[in-house]
């Protein structure tokens, strides 16, 4: 929902870079938003289990975090929107989910975990730290580190900057041209995901798009990462990465060697690449 306060108020940036959310200080964010009065933010609070609405005009109004059903959430949202003086109306139905139950007719009992949630957090800080240092190694386009809502994932992307052929779409609950524009040039992307109730694991991924033939089957690091032909994407295990002696230094392994698999099958330009190294001293 906070997603697409945040998608119905930004103006459209390529890829669909505006609707993310950003890892904070605190939790996750909207950051500034533009609105009739200026702009405004939503946090998600994980140190207090709280969630903030924050104006240019002073305004703030806070709300707790907490078991409640879905279509509560969603009239106690779109009311401390209105207080604050923030006019906006969303699609409100959910998007990449089999079954998209309005927000506003889903009265299923939900539970809030505070200390799950923190670690999350917590685990994501470390993530979006090593993920903003890869980034900075490459001179073309690449996005944000950014958290995308509705795949719940912390993602960065590299683009080789030459278009890429029309994607065929397929992700439930989304139009398929939102998903073709998303990956209308080529692109080498990787995240993390903290697992669903049919997959309770958390992971590293990376793909490509479009993908060679021979992606699947380049060297990558650490040796625990694996290619899934099913899914097209590589995969280490969270728990590889927080059990190693330098989390850090292995979570860097797999996105370089994953990058350089991209790189090589489809033969990007190398000049993209950069050593910021000497800079950073």
């Amino acid at each position: 929902m906070i997603g697409k306060v945040r998608l119905k108020k930004m103006p459209w940036i390529n890829h669909s870079w505006q609707v993310t959310l950003y890892v904070s200080a605190t939790g996750l964010t909207t950051g500034s938003v533009p609105y009739q009065d200026g702009i405004f933010q939503i946090d998600l609070d994980f140190i207090n289990h709280q969630l903030h609405i924050t104006t240019s005009t002073g305004q703030k109004v806070t709300a707790g975090l907490g078991a409640k059903t879905i279509a509560d959430f969603y009239h106690e949202l779109m009311a401390n929107l209105e207080k604050a003086g923030v006019e906006v109306e969303i699609y409100a139905v959910p998007n990449e989910l089999e079954v998209a139950i309005p927000f506003a007719k889903n009265d299923a009992a939900c539970t809030y975990n505070g200390e799950a949630m923190h670690a999350i957090w917590q685990a994501l800080i470390k993530i979006h730290n090593v993920f903003t240092d890869f980034r900075s190694g490459f001179l073309g386009k690449c996005s944000p580190v950014h958290f995308f809502w509705g795949a719940f994932d912390l993602a960065v992307t590299r683009f080789s900057g030459r278009t890429a052929p029309k994607h065929p779409g397929g992700a439930p609950n989304m139009p398929d041209d939102v998903m073709q524009e998303a990956y209308s040039h080529e692109v080498s992307s990787c995240g993390f995901w903290p697992g669903s109730e049919a997959f309770p694991q958390p992971a590293f991924y990376a793909y490509c798009y479009p993908t060679p033939d021979a992606y699947g089957q380049q060297p990558v690091s650490p040796p625990e990462a694996f290619y899934s032909k099913e899914m097209g994407e590589f995969f280490l295990m969270y728990e590889v990465v927080q059990q190693s002696d330098n989390p850090e230094q292995v979570l860097d392994q797999f996105l370089q060697s994953t990058y350089d698999a991209a790189a090589k099958t489809a033969n990007w330009d190398k000049d993209l690449e950069c050593d910021l190294q000497g800079l950073k001293e």
